[in-house]
């Protein structure tokens, strides 16, 4: 199954850099690469479900309906209980070309269990990214504090800065 990496790596996938909406998925190739370094195969139908999956759950995770999106995502997907010498080991059937996306999915449903309101999206309104809040006081803004959360604050003072020159 995937992990909160993973998860992260997918939703960050269409970060913004000089002002424009980026696709790290768009290459075929990377899409590929990621998908076999998370145990999927490639190929087109795989590419498909994966940039499908990524779709939604920035929708979700954004606030946006996205639910129609996911369910698609998930008809004919089960979690199939087996014993082992553990105790319950949980397995996944699905589609193999819908494995790793229901996988994705099923990454972001864990998150939202354990760390519930802690993805979000960056704060910043030109920023695509998310975060995965892991401070105590669930406060994280920004996906960065070097790049987003300092160019943020450099523009309120900045206008702070305005509005007081511009009142004297």
């Amino acid at each position: 199954m995937l992990d909160d990496q993973a998860l992260m790596q997918a939703l960050n996938s269409t970060p913004v850099v000089d002002g424009r909406r980026q696709d790290l998925w768009r290459a075929d190739q990377e899409l590929d690469r990621w998908a076999r370094e998370h145990g999927g195969l490639g190929g087109d139908a795989e590419r498909r479900w994966l940039r499908t999956a990524r779709d939604a759950l920035q929708a979700v995770a954004s606030a946006t309906a996205a639910e129609t999106r996911l369910a698609e995502l998930l008809a004919g997907v089960h979690k199939v209980p087996q014993p082992s010498a553990s105790g319950i080991e949980w397995h996944l059937e699905a589609p193999t070309e819908r494995r790793l996306a229901a996988e994705l999915v099923l990454a972001w449903a864990d998150v939202e269990e354990r760390m519930p309101g802690r993805l979000r999206p960056c704060e910043n309104p030109e920023c695509r990214l998310f975060l995965l809040d892991r401070s105590r006081a669930n406060t994280a803004r920004w996906c960065s504090m070097k790049t987003c959360g300092n160019r943020l604050k450099a523009r309120r003072h900045q206008a702070r800065t305005r509005e007081t020159s511009g009142l004297e």
